[in-house]
């Protein structure tokens, strides 16, 4: 099990500093909110890549929908670059309650889905660096050959959110190399929290059956993340290890700590990194 820790918006000079205390700490990962104005999370990830030296780096998570994805490619390809090849893209359909409408991106699913899986074909076949062209129902591509490429092959690791158990939403997921799990009621919207702080109430057995599907689906031997949002509390470790434990055990890779509530009720920049110094939730 890996443990990262995702951060809301702030000064990039903030982030850049609290990034490198998580490193210091022992977390392996710093994820980043990415927001529709205001912030911009490639320049506060390429300042946190400049004071970090192992941590992996990621937004969590960008909307392709609202990006083009040549200029996507391009950013994360950079970042990968000035990072020494530590960058993970986590992509999804986004929340278009934040703002969408405000700036007139799309806010129908269905075209958002169809922007989505677009996107990750150019993306990934710009990153290929060879001469690439495409002729999708919303982009057109002629004969770009990408330059330089990022650093990690055969790509840049791309986690997927995905709905489960919604079979179009995992084939999707399961085409890359990691997952962001989010269950689906019944009525085909999304599942309330769980009581103990874990996203999407996904519950282990949830998990033993996604790990499953796509073990059933994928090369075997070859590595796929499924991620864990949730809080833990950092001067609690025997009741942070009953909160993670079972989703490790179900087939759980990654752990984020969320400080989705942290900013409000934990005085901001130095209530955060408080929680970062208490290190990552590990049993060892």
């Amino acid at each position: 099990m890996r443990y990262g820790v995702t951060f809301p918006y702030f000064e990039a000079r903030d982030l850049a500093e609290l990034s490198h205390e998580a490193e210091e700490s022992g977390w392996d990962g710093v994820f980043v909110w990415d927001a529709i104005w205001g912030f911009d999370v490639w320049v506060a990830l390429g300042a946190a890549a400049m004071r970090t030296e192992r941590v992996r780096l990621g937004p969590m998570l960008t909307p392709p929908s609202r990006r083009r994805p040549w200029k996507l490619a391009s950013e994360v390809a950079t970042l990968d670059r000035l990072s020494n090849g530590r960058v993970i893209l986590s992509v999804g359909l986004g929340a278009p309650e934040v703002g969408f409408d405000k700036v007139g991106e799309e806010t129908d699913r269905k075209v958002r889905a169809q922007l989505l899986d677009e996107s990750l074909e150019i993306i990934t076949g710009l990153w290929s660096g060879k001469p690439f062209s495409y002729s999708g129902q919303h982009y057109q591509i002629q004969d770009v050959t990408f330059d330089p490429p990022p650093i990690q092959t055969p790509r840049v690791p791309i986690w997927v959110a995905a709905g489960w158990p919604r079979e179009k939403s995992m084939q999707r997921a399961v085409k890359y190399e990691g997952v962001l799990p989010l269950k689906i009621n019944p009525e085909g919207g999304h599942a309330p929290f769980n009581t103990d702080g874990t996203h999407g109430n996904m519950n282990p057995d949830d998990i033993r059956a996604m790990r499953e599907y796509v073990e059933q689906r994928r090369e075997q031997g070859t590595p796929y993340d499924i991620v864990m949002e949730g809080e833990t509390p950092g001067d609690d470790a025997e009741k942070a290890r009953a909160i993670i434990q079972p989703y490790q055990e179900a087939g759980c890779t990654w752990w984020l700590e969320n400080v989705w509530q942290t900013p409000w009720e934990q005085g901001g920049v130095e209530g955060i990194r408080a929680r970062i110094r208490q290190g990552p939730p590990r049993d060892d």
